[in-house]
C-alpha cells in the first residue's frame, strides 16, 4: 500500500503568504535610493578608471576563461553559504521568516544593473586605486545572478521534509545543528544541486554585464569571457564570437565532468524512498575517487570532524526532562517587532514620496509604470510558452536516468549559452525584414531564463520515489489522467520554484533584451528594461532607482497574486 504523501506541506503555503511582503517593499526601495545617492557621491572622489586593454586574439581565451570561471566559482561558494543560512533561519525562526522570505522576493526582482550601478563605486571606494574593487563588484554581480534561485530551492527543500522524518528527529531529540546536517540539508541536496547547475549556467548570461561594466558614462572591462564577447559585439567580429562559444563549451564540459556529475551521483543516496532506486547517476570521477586511498582518508577525516561537531552541539537534555517541554511563546517580542517594522514602513513611504516629488516627478512615475506593463505582457506570454515546451521535456529527462546522463551536459551548455550572442542575429533579421522591435525582441528575454523551469522540473521528476512510479505503472495511468493524478502533483513544488526564478530572471533579462546593438546599429523596444538601461548608461541615479522600484512592485505583485495562489492550489488540490 502506497502511503499518502503531500509534496507541498501546509507550512510551505502558509509561510509564503505572510503580510510583510508589501510592507518591506518601501523599506528596501528607500534604502536603495539612499545607497544610490551615496554611490553618486562616492563616484566623485574616486574615478572608475579607464578600460583595461583587451585582445580578440584566440590565444588569450584560456586566460580569460580561467578568470571568468574563477569568479563564477567564488560567487557559487558564496551562494551556497547564503542559501543554507537563509533556509536554516527561515525554517527555524518565525520572526526571521516573516522578513527574509519577502525580502528575497524583492532582491530577486532587482536587476543586475541596479546592483552594479551602486556596488561598482562602493567597492572602488573601499579599494581605491586597486583592481580588487572592480573584481569584487563583478563577483557580487555574478552572485546576485546565482543566489536567489538556490535560496528558494533550499528553503523549499527544508520546508518540505516529510512529517515522518521530522517526527523521527524529534523522537531522537536532535538539536538544530544535528537536524541541519542529518535531515534538512541531505533532503534538500538533490534539488539544490540541480539549482546550482542552473545558477552556474545562468551566470554566463550576466557575465557580459558583470565584466564589461558601463556606469556613469565610463567603461570598465575586466579580463574574461564576458568582456571578450562585449568587445567582439562592439567590433562586429563573428569569428571572435565563434571562438568564445567554443571556449564556453570546453568550460561547461569540464566542470560538468569534474564537478557537477560527481556531486549528483554522490547526492543520489539522499533520495527519500522506501525501495531501491533505478535512477542513480554514474560518474567516472566519483568512482575513481572512491577507490583512491588518499581520497578515502580525507573523506574519513572530514566525516570525523563533522561527527565531532554534531556531538558537540547536541541537546543538553533528554526527552523526559522538564527542559524538553515547550514553553508557550511570548507574544511581546512579536508585537514589538511588528511595531518597529510598521514605524519604519511609514518613514520609508514618506521618504519615497519626498524623493519622487523632488527628484523625478509623478508624471515620470506614470510613464515608467506604463513601460512596466509592456514588459509584464512579454513576461507572461513567454513564460506560458516556455512552460508548455519544457515541462514535458523536463519530466521525461528527470524520469529517464540514461537520457538524463546524456543530456545533462547539453542542457548545461544551452543554459550557459549567453543569449547576448543571439542578439546580433536578431538585429540583422529585424533590420533586414523591417520587423517590429517591440514584438521580435521579446523572445530574447526568455532565452536565458527558460532553463530555470527545465532544471527545476528535472529536479522534481528525478526525486519522485520509485514506489510511486511502480504504482502509477501498475494502475495503468496514461494520458491526461497520468499528468493530473501523478506527474503534476509530484513536480508542482519544483515547477513553482523554477517559475518564480524564471519570472524574476526574465525581468532582469529585459534590461539587455529590450535594448540591443550590433556594431553601430541599435534597436530599442518599449519597456522598463530599456528605460533602466538608458538611465544606467547616462548615470541618472534617481531614475535608475525609480525604474528598479517599479520593477520590484511588478515582480512582487506577480508573486503575490499568481504564485501564492498556485501554492494554495498545490495544497488544496494537487497532492497525493
Amino acid at each position: 500500500m502506497i502511503k499518502k504523501r503531500q509534496f507541498f506541506p501546509r507550512q510551505v503555503v502558509e509561510a509564503g503568504g505572510n503580510r510583510w511582503d508589501w510592507a518591506l517593499l518601501p523599506i528596501v526601495l528607500a534604502l536603495f535610493v539612499l545607497m544610490a545617492y551615496g554611490s553618486q557621491q562616492m563616484a566623485r572622489p574616486y574615478e572608475l578608471g579607464q578600460a583595461l586593454p583587451l585582445s580578440l586574439e584566440p590565444s588569450y581565451l584560456p586566460y580569460y576563461l580561467l578568470r571568468t570561471t574563477l569568479r563564477m566559482f567564488i560567487a557559487m561558494g558564496a551562494s551556497v553559504i547564503f542559501s543554507c543560512v537563509f533556509a536554516a533561519l527561515t525554517t527555524k525562526y518565525r520572526l526571521a521568516e516573516k522578513v527574509l522570505v519577502p525580502l528575497l522576493d524583492i532582491l530577486q526582482s532587482i536587476p543586475i544593473l541596479g546592483f552594479l550601478s551602486i556596488t561598482v563605486t562602493a567597492f572602488i571606494a573601499l579599494f581605491p586605486g586597486n583592481l580588487l574593487g572592480v573584481e569584487c563588484a563583478a563577483i557580487f554581480a555574478i552572485f546576485t545572478s546565482q543566489a536567489w534561485n538556490m535560496a528558494f530551492s533550499a528553503y523549499q527543500g527544508f520546508r518540505s521534509v516529510p512529517a515522518e522524518l521530522s517526527e523521527a528527529a524529534s523522537v531522537f531529540q536532535l538539536s538544530g545543528w544535528q537536524r541541519f546536517w542529518r535531515l534538512e540539508l541531505p533532503f534538500a541536496m538533490p534539488g539544490l544541486l540541480w539549482n546550482m547547475m542552473m545558477s552556474m549556467s545562468g551566470g554566463w548570461f550576466f557575465v557580459v554585464a558583470s565584466e564589461a561594466i558601463s556606469v556613469s558614462g565610463q567603461d570598465i572591462k575586466l579580463p574574461g569571457i564576458g568582456s571578450y564577447i562585449a568587445l567582439a559585439i562592439a567590433n562586429s567580429d563573428m569569428g571572435a564570437i565563434g571562438w568564445a562559444i567554443g571556449a564556453m563549451l570546453v568550460a561547461v564540459l569540464m566542470y560538468d565532468q569534474l564537478f557537477f556529475r560527481p556531486l549528483l551521483a554522490w547526492a543520489d543516496k539522499f533520495r527519500f524512498e522506501e525501495t531501491g532506486s533505478d535512477t542513480a547517476q554514474q560518474s567516472w570521477l566519483l568512482t575513481w575517487l572512491r577507490r583512491t586511498e588518499r581520497t578515502q582518508a580525507m573523506v574519513e577525516w572530514f566525516g570525523a570532524m563533522l561527527s565531532r561537531s554534531i556531538a558537540l552541539f547536541r541537546l543538553g537534555h533528554d526527552g523526559t526532562s522538564i527542559r524538553a517541554r515547550r514553553d508557550q511563546p511570548s507574544m511581546v517580542p512579536q508585537r514589538v517587532w511588528d511595531a518597529v517594522i510598521a514605524a519604519v514602513v511609514f518613514y520609508a513611504l514618506w521618504s519615497l514620496g519626498h524623493f519622487i516629488s523632488t527628484e523625478v516627478g509623478w508624471t515620470e512615475v506614470g510613464h515608467v509604470f506604463v513601460l512596466g506593463l509592456y514588459t509584464l505582457a512579454r513576461v507572461i506570454v513567454l513564460l506560458v510558452l516556455a512552460a508548455l515546451v519544457w515541462v514535458p521535456v523536463g519530466v521525461w529527462i528527470g524520469m529517464s536516468p540514461r537520457w538524463a546522463s546524456r543530456t545533462q551536459a547539453v542542457a548545461q551548455f544551452l543554459a550557459a549559452f549567453p543569449s547576448n550572442l543571439v542578439f546580433p542575429v536578431a538585429v540583422v533579421l529585424i533590420v533586414r525584414y523591417h520587423l517590429n522591435p517591440d514584438i521580435w525582441l521579446s523572445p530574447l528575454m526568455i532565452l536565458g531564463t527558460q532553463w530555470y523551469l527545465l532544471f527545476n522540473v528535472i529536479a522534481g521528476a528525478s526525486t519522485i520515489p520509485t514506489e510511486l512510479r511502480h504504482a502509477a505503472k501498475n494502475f495503468g495511468l496514461t494520458g491526461w489522467l497520468k499528468w493530473r493524478r501523478y506527474l503534476l502533483p509530484a513536480i508542482f513544488p519544483s515547477f513553482v520554484t523554477g517559475a518564480i526564478t524564471a519570472t524574476g530572471g526574465s525581468w532582469n533579462a529585459s534590461i539587455v533584451a529590450e535594448c540591443v546593438s550590433w556594431g553601430p546599429t541599435s534597436l530599442r523596444a518599449h519597456g522598463i528594461g530599456s528605460y533602466i538601461q538608458e538611465m544606467t548608461t547616462a548615470g541618472d541615479f534617481p531614475r535608475i532607482a525609480l525604474g528598479i522600484g517599479i520593477m520590484c512592485i511588478f515582480v512582487m505583485g506577480f508573486n503575490h497574486f499568481v504564485w501564492r495562489r498556485l501554492y494554495t492550489m498545490a495544497e488544496s488540490r494537487l497532492h497525493f
